[in-house]
């Protein structure tokens, strides 16, 4: 008999729906679906959508397991999404959609799961490292917030997801400690996403906007916080001097926090830096900037040096761990 699940990758922005029918050898792709999250008032709107349009022969059945992943802590099967006004419930979730098997975890913990089964060709590496089998590892990425996951070996990795993102924002240096007076001012309590993400990238180019006027030069018009593909395309393709200072601390913020990240957790089996602003800023990555500020550890700095960093370039690794989780809670339950 095949059965089919369903997965899903849910977050401020966009929300990614699949549904893979699964046989003896292994699952197949039926169905998948974007959808712009803000235009839908609940996700039981959204998957209401996917399950009741999809005319895809193996879709004509109950799902035996779904999977969530969503962009906000989980405590009791219940989430509320941070940058999105949405409740999930999954027990809820599981009667209104007569699902036999509902599980919902936070979007980095799925980033994390989806490391096993990521070819390495989604993989850019920025160290080698000397790896250490079976030690942790942590995936990170910035892009409508801050998303972090711990990894530890017991008998394969298990996901620990968390809210590091929302830990507080350390300046490591003069240029830095006046971008976090900048923040206080406007936001009071200054986490680390408010530079690490979407938003916390115009943050960083409003800032230096602000420090770069003078009299003799008229105020600027500031960017909104939905605006970081402008201050990207200023950047990259227009070689705006303000927006490639952007770039340049944005990924100096990235590498500092990274590397306080993998030095907490003595993540020797590896960095993985996933989300969706790493892919389209590799190069940027690549430059050196990054893996600097990773390394400048003091008397730690050459512990840095042994820990590996890939980029994830799968835009779909988070879909790829639900989906992943969907799958092993069939054989729990079997």
């Amino acid at each position: 008999m095949t059965r089919y699940i369903i997965s899903g990758d849910i977050g401020g922005t966009k929300t990614l729906l699949q549904a893979a029918r699964l046989n003896e050898d292994g699952a197949q792709v039926l169905c998948e679906r974007r959808y712009d999250s803000r235009e839908y008032p609940s996700f039981s709107d959204v998957l209401g959508d996917f399950l009741n349009t999809a005319s895809v022969p193996g879709m004509d059945s109950i799902p035996a397991s779904a999977c969530f992943a969503v962009a906000g802590p989980v405590a009791k099967q219940r989430a509320t999404l941070t940058n999105l006004p949405w409740l999930m419930d999954g027990a809820a979730l599981a009667r209104e959609f007569s699902i036999p098997a509902v599980k919902l975890i936070n979007d980095f913990e799925a980033v994390a799961l989806s490391v096993e089964v990521l070819p390495a060709a989604d993989l850019v590496e920025l160290q080698a490292g000397k790896p250490y089998a079976r030690e942790m590892r942590v995936a990170l990425g910035a892009g409508t917030g801050m998303g972090v996951a711990w990894l530890t070996w017991q008998g394969r990795y298990i996901p620990l997801p968390t809210e590091a993102g929302h830990m507080d924002f350390a300046p490591a240096d003069d240029l830095q400690a006046r971008l976090l007076q900048y923040l206080r001012r406007k936001f009071g309590h200054v986490s680390v996403e408010r530079t690490l993400s979407g938003p916390g990238l115009t943050n960083i180019y409003n800032f230096l906007m602000v420090e770069s006027e003078s009299a003799a030069r008229p105020a600027q018009a500031l960017l909104e916080e939905n605006e970081a593909p402008k201050v990207t395309d200023l950047a990259f393709n227009q070689k705006h001097s303000i927006a490639l200072k952007a770039m340049d601390l944005f990924v100096e913020i990235y590498g500092a926090y990274a590397g306080n990240l993998a030095l907490a957790g003595m993540c020797r089996s590896g960095v993985y830096v996933a989300g969706g602003i790493a892919p389209k800023i590799v190069s940027k990555l690549r430059e050196g900037g990054f893996m600097k500020a990773f390394r400048e550890k003091g008397r730690f700095s050459a512990l840095m040096e042994e820990i590996p960093v890939h980029v994830v370039m799968n835009s779909k690794s988070g879909l790829l761990g639900a989906a992943s989780e969907a799958q092993r809670m069939l054989i729990k339950n079997d």
